[in-house]
């Protein structure tokens, strides 16, 4: 299983790409891509926004679910899922509600 993920242009913040169609601030709700057909769409639409300046650093990662969450297989993706390692009140994981 993949997502899309990226840095948004304007800011630099990790998102990935989302069921909605949109490129959401954090991981849940990521569209999931479980065969090479869907990962072939998701990568069109990283490219796409790639050109249209939305995003850089587009690229398809490996996820697992654990308990429905998707969680990401490289630990360079679940701490930029979380936010950085030596300070747990900052980044995504330091917002309320945050599951990462």
């Amino acid at each position: 299983m993949k997502i899309l993920t990226a840095n948004r242009l304007g800011d630099g913040e990790a998102v990935w790409f989302a069921k909605d169609q949109s490129w959401s601030e954090t991981i849940e709700g990521a569209e999931i891509a479980d065969d090479a057909a869907a990962e072939e769409r998701l990568a069109a639409i990283g490219k796409a926004a790639f050109a249209a300046n939305l995003v850089v650093d587009v690229d398809l990662v490996d996820v697992t679910l654990a308990g429905g969450a998707i969680v990401p297989v490289r630990l360079r993706e679940r701490i930029r899922a979380a936010g950085p390692t030596n300070r747990s009140d900052l980044g995504k994981q330091a917002r309320p509600g945050a599951t990462v």
